[in-house]
């Protein structure tokens, strides 16, 4: 595989980019780009929607149909996207925020309706671009620039809200093994229904600092220990678990798409 695959959807001229040394949103980026090439995804039949914070700022990058949002609204704006034009290939890039803490609603009736598009969640575990406050995902013992002696909210698990809610596939990666996280895209965005692949990056600047992880590499040592593939994962004990979290393909369904079944609703109605 060529230095220069998947660059043909980056704009020319915009590099280096704008997010913080350690941060995972490059990384995550570049396999989905990597993953585009290798399924041959058009610059034109491929629609990228963001939202807002970080993760939001993707789209800047790129030369596929790309579509800005509101925080917290960029799945309902794609859900509109995938209703109205079924044969785009629509993807969601998000973080913890825009999916769900103030998307979390969205994020459930998305995942309800299967509708057909890929949602990728960078989880930093913060809301990093403003300050490193607390979100929807900071572990209970973690120390924010909002929660300064720790945090008194549970936390969501992004790909159990996934699969209770509905999704076709679920999965869940770090940043750090690359080509693993290129393979997970690669089977997300083939999947029929809704997909999600989160992606677990703490925020260096923020979370790291916060958390005893001042340095990148300190960061990379922290998801090493935890992140468990997910049949080693399902042999830990209960109390061994709550120090580690499963990464892998965590569930792989093949429901019926929204469309496929509005379809069947349509042609129903036809023939009354």
């Amino acid at each position: 595989m060529s230095h220069a695959t998947g660059l043909k959807y980056v704009k020319p001229g915009v590099m280096p980019h704008m997010w913080c040394s350690g941060c995972g949103i490059g990384g995550m980026l570049g396999a989905l780009l990597r993953a585009f090439e290798e399924l041959g995804y058009g610059k034109t039949d491929t629609v990228v929607v963001t939202g807002i914070g970080c993760t939001g700022k993707a789209d800047d990058y790129l030369l596929t149909n790309a579509l800005h949002t509101t925080h917290g609204r960029a799945l309902a704006y794609a859900t509109g996207i995938k209703a109205f034009k079924p044969q785009l290939n629509v993807v969601v890039l998000m973080g913890d925020g825009d999916s769900v803490t103030i998307g979390g609603n969205h994020f459930i009736h998305a995942a309800r309706r299967n509708i057909d598009l890929t949602a990728i969640v960078l989880n930093n575990l913060n809301y990093g671009m403003t300050g490193g406050q607390v979100s929807g995902t900071t572990p209970e013992w973690a120390i924010t620039s909002t929660t300064s002696y720790g945090n008194p909210e549970r936390e969501f698990d992004i790909c159990a809200l996934a699969e209770t809610a509905g999704a076709n596939y679920v999965a869940r990666c770090t940043p750090d093994a690359g080509w693993e996280m290129k393979e997970i895209m690669k089977q997300a965005l083939g999947r029929k229904g809704f997909s999600l692949v989160e992606v677990v990056s703490p925020c260096p600047t923020h979370f790291g600092r916060n958390n005893d992880m001042k340095e990148t590499p300190a960061m990379l040592q922290w998801l090493a220990e935890r992140a468990t593939p997910v049949e080693r994962y399902r042999q830990l004990a209960e109390a061994e678990r709550k120090s580690h979290f499963p990464i892998g393909t965590l569930v792989d369904k093949h429901e019926p798409d929204f469309n496929t079944r509005y379809d069947t609703i349509r042609a129903r109605a036809r023939q009354a």
